[in-house]
């Protein structure tokens, strides 16, 4: 079994590790405390609590006497904090809904050695014991997933220990669609800064070629390819994040945090001058020139990747091997591939000679931070760029004007497609048109993929909620000239209300 041992010598300390378990928790994590009376069991739940919900002040109770108290609405959903210790019969444990919780949340569990079943079905198994005066020494052992998360989000605490954050206080932020996930940081003496976690991913299994999709799709597999975009942002003036502090092997950055401010109102519609002002931002980004490497360390160099036809073909091919089985409840036949095959071939093809530049990937609303106290193209932000590539210019153009979060308009995607025609220099529009269409066609058939595997792969259903505007921007799309094969294709495979 997995083990870390340490030893928490003040207050402080104690605090600081119930942030270091409570960045570390998932859904569905059953954790017993263990601990002879006065250990600190109630203290580091506390500590957990606390950080989860982001309040330090915020009153935890003893479930002594109840039994159970119940924290909603944090990172991990709920957290059912038990107290065994006045239970008579292990089987009034089946009575306190332990199985309903872990369904919902996190279960921490005090005194878990008053049921059996509790602590041998453990994920994570802390034992706290009284040294030296009021030191405490902790053991957390369970199974290896667990285990190895607590290690990581330790390795996180030192990571910011080094840099002089030892007083930072730790609240988590956001994940994403991807393994990187995100957490603040909090000082009395500056800014809030952002920490991003993104551990180097294994190349997984091989779908191609003998390559897995990371590696021909050009995905970033470490935060070298962030340090590199952001630089090369940064140099040229766009509003990208400093990087404070960086672990690159780690996979550990400290990043200023750009601000709150959001392109979307209250109702999640697009507030279009805002969505002008960051296709003002693309204009003035693609009339740069960009070099396609970049020295990020000494020895060390990000080379910036093409998109190139083997990465379209593979992010088309989500629609294939997700999105459509899931529409259709079977596969594609071997000849409706080959057909889809052709036609994205054939679309790429048509690529050939389109302007190219540096391409940010995900230029959409969540990745865009307003700050209206700015002036011209400071204004718009731009985070999570890491899997830039050089590539049709066009792409990024639809990535916003169909924003794959939020519904716009024809008329919104028309303006603004407008406006980028508008504003950029010597561009031919009759062809960047042409690539826009393919472009908007690719990103969305994509996307679409992407949402179903996230949903039937990886267990995150609340991407389908996002599925019908994919499908309105395909149809959308659909109706260029440039996309007739595609369009009769979908028609054949779907019908005509696929």
């Amino acid at each position: 079994m997995a083990s870390v041992e340490l030893v928490c010598h003040t207050e402080d300390e104690t605090q600081r590790l119930g942030e270091t378990l409570a960045a570390a928790m998932r859904p569905g994590l059953l954790v017993a405390l263990l601990g002879d009376l006065g250990a600190g069991k109630t203290a580091l739940t506390r500590s957990v609590i606390r950080s989860a919900m982001a309040d330090s002040d915020h009153e935890v109770p003893s479930p002594t006497f109840t039994l159970v108290q119940m924290y909603d609405g944090l990172p991990f959903g709920t957290l059912a904090h038990l107290d065994l210790y006045r239970i008579g019969e292990e089987e009034e444990v089946d009575e306190l809904g332990i199985d309903e919780a872990l369904d919902t949340g996190v279960v921490l569990v005090e005194w878990p050695q008053r049921a059996a079943s509790v602590l041998n079905h453990a994920d994570l198994r802390i034992e706290i014991a009284v040294v030296e005066s009021d030191a405490r020494a902790v053991t957390i052992g369970g199974k290896t997933d667990a285990v190895s998360r607590v290690r990581r989000s330790l390795d996180i605490r030192s990571f910011l220990d080094r840099e002089d954050y030892q007083d930072g206080t730790r609240r988590h932020l956001t994940g994403d669609a991807s393994t990187r996930a995100y957490e603040t940081v909090h000082t009395g003496r500056e800014p809030t800064r952002i920490l991003m976690n993104a551990p180097a991913q294994p190349d997984g299994p091989p779908v191609r070629d003998g390559k897995p999709y990371s590696a021909i799709a050009h995905l970033a597999e470490d935060v070298s390819a962030f340090v590199g975009v952001d630089m090369l942002l940064r140099s040229q003036g766009f509003r990208a994040p400093q990087i404070l502090a960086s672990d690159l092997d780690a996979g550990l950055l400290l990043i200023e945090h750009l601000g709150d401010g959001l392109i979307i109102d209250h109702e999640r519609r697009p507030i279009m001058a805002r969505y002008e002002a960051a296709i003002d931002l693309l204009a003035a980004l693609h009339d740069c020139d960009w070099p396609n490497a970049v020295e990020i360390a000494p020895q060390r160099v990000h080379h910036v990747p093409d998109f190139d036809r083997e990465a379209m073909l593979i992010e088309v091919s989500l629609l294939a091997d997700w999105y459509a089985p899931n529409c259709l409840d079977r596969t594609l036949t071997e000849e409706e591939r080959r057909q889809f095959n052709a036609v994205w071939n054939a679309l790429i093809d048509r690529l050939e000679g389109a302007e190219r530049s540096l391409v940010l990937r995900d230029f959409h609303s969540p990745n865009i931070v307003w700050n209206g106290a700015a002036e011209g193209h400071d204004r718009v932000g731009i985070i999570d760029f890491q899997d830039a590539m050089i590539g049709p210019t066009a792409y990024d153009v639809a990535s916003l004007a169909q924003d794959a979060r939020i519904d716009v308009s024809t008329a919104q995607e028309a303006r603004l497609v407008q406006r980028y025609c508008k504003t950029r220099k010597d561009l031919d529009i009759d062809a960047f048109r042409q690539a826009y269409a393919i472009m908007a066609a690719q990103r969305a058939t994509k996307v679409a993929g992407i949402f179903v595997r996230l949903s039937k792969r990886d267990g995150k259903h609340v991407y389908l909620d996002h599925l019908p505007r994919m499908e309105d921007y395909i149809r959308r799309t659909l109706a260029h000239p440039a996309l007739a094969d595609y369009a009769e294709w979908f028609s054949t495979v779907f019908g005509n209300d696929g």
